[in-house]
């Protein structure tokens, strides 16, 4: 995986756990908002690097 990769990855993960030991309603709502950015960018950047292949012919 790249480095951008890796950084999103490690964000993702460190939001969640965020999220998941907030206290506060507020608290977690954003920590799991900021969770779903990263791990739609990491998404991105996986797809970017073409770790995931994608096939725009449908057979």
């Amino acid at each position: 995986m790249s480095k951008f990769a890796w950084l999103f990855l490690s964000l993702t993960i460190a939001t969640g756990l965020m999220g998941l030991s907030a206290s506060s309603h507020d608290g977690q709502t954003s920590a799991f908002v900021a969770a779903g950015v990263f791990a739609g960018l990491l998404l991105l950047t996986l797809v970017v690097g073409r770790r995931i292949k994608f096939d725009p012919v449908l057979r």
